[in-house]
């Protein structure tokens, strides 16, 4: 862990400028659309200073806060993923000529971006789509790319909503992962500020171009105290659970009723694989013109939820919605561990919050435990 520092609250748009001017599109959360979402930011004006967030089955509200936080919320229906993993990209695009048919390669030369506000459970999310899209025998390189040209600034989180779980996956409140900065706010009626730590030799230069001043080890008792705060609200709440033996688990009950039950309320929709950080499936679409002189093909997100994704010549692999959530929970949390050495799961609490019937995969969880 690097030395500590202490940053006043009202410079917090000073690191911002500082992004901008070595050539970073900064990109934070906004308040849009009565949701906290991730979008380009020009100043610290532009974060949800005063907001926080209220989730549950099915539910997400935003409702304004006692005090001036800037990071006083969970995670909302965006995750990094659209800015690494793009929603829709067009691979090639084809025309016609005299001699046949040309294909020609869309060069991708993305730029500069830095994420502020990234949570631990995002982070991992993060390094599971790196696992994914850059390790291995195959890569993407329209991934790599981008990952390449990211700055990290991380937020530790000091409170949790009612969905996180990330306490049980192990994957925070407190950023354990690398980064290039960390920060934790303080915020009360008598101070504000940030504990901020450099990760990288990136941070480090910028660190030091900031009005910072030590911390010392008193204060820094406070960090761990906010973080701590963080870690038993999820103990406490009724996302927490067991996760040994979940691989197990779930490799035993491919049969288990509880799956027929789930589907009943399913709706195949795939809200919950969009806004999940860590799913990755993609299917490809071929377009042209009504003349047949240009054609294009396009990358764009799927979901093993879609009837058409498992689709082969004589039809559908996974036929129902029962096969589909199966394979969606089984993957995440069992078949991705055999794929990939990790789970595919880091607690967000996303697919709980935008699920529209209100299925908890928690709870289906300890559905399972309890009548094995």
């Amino acid at each position: 862990m690097g030395e500590t520092f202490i940053l006043p609250a009202e410079h917090l748009d000073r690191l911002v400028q500082l992004l901008l001017q070595s050539g970073h599109r900064v990109l934070g959360p906004v308040l849009s659309d009565q949701a906290i979402i991730y979008d380009e930011i020009h100043s610290a004006a532009d974060l949800p200073r005063g907001w926080t967030d209220e989730q549950e089955k099915g539910y997400y509200r935003v409702k304004k806060r006692n005090d001036r936080a800037y990071f006083g919320y969970a995670v909302g229906p965006h995750s990094w993923k659209k800015y690494l993993h793009l929603p829709r990209r067009m691979v090639w695009h084809a025309r016609k000529t005299k001699d046949g048919m040309i294909i020609d390669d869309v060069p991708e030369e993305p730029r500069l971006q830095a994420f502020l506000a990234v949570r631990s459970c995002e982070l991992h999310a993060i390094t599971v789509q790196d696992h994914v899209f850059s390790r291995g025998e195959y890569q993407n390189d329209s991934y790599q790319s981008r990952r390449e040209r990211i700055f990290i600034v991380a937020v530790n989180c000091t409170s949790a909503a009612a969905t996180c779980f990330c306490s049980s996956m192990q994957t925070g409140p407190g950023v354990t992962l690398d980064n290039d900065l960390s920060m934790t706010e303080i915020v009360n009626e008598k101070e504000h500020f940030f504990f901020l730590r450099a990760g990288s030799e990136k941070g480090r230069k910028l660190l030091q171009q900031l009005p910072v001043e030590k911390c010392s080890d008193e204060m820094l008792q406070r960090e761990s105290g906010v973080i701590n705060n963080a870690f038993e609200q999820m103990q406490r709440g009724p996302r927490h659970f067991d996760n040994s033996n979940i691989k197990d688990l779930l490799y035993r009950n491919y049969a288990h009723p509880e799956w027929d039950k789930v589907a009943e309320r399913c709706l195949s929709c795939a809200n919950c694989t969009l806004a999940c950080p860590t799913c990755f499936c993609s299917t490809v679409e071929d377009v042209t013109d009504l003349s047949g002189e240009h054609a294009e093909r396009w990358e764009r997100w799927d979901s093993c939820f879609t009837s058409d994704f498992s689709h082969l010549s004589g039809g559908p692999v996974r036929s129902d919605t029962r096969s589909r959530y199966r394979q969606w929970m089984t993957h995440k949390l069992a078949t991705w561990i055999d794929q990939f050495g990790e789970s595919g799961c880091v607690g967000c609490g996303r697919c709980i919050a935008w699920c529209p019937v209100g299925i908890d995969i928690t709870e289906q969880l300890q559905r399972l435990r309890e009548t094995v």
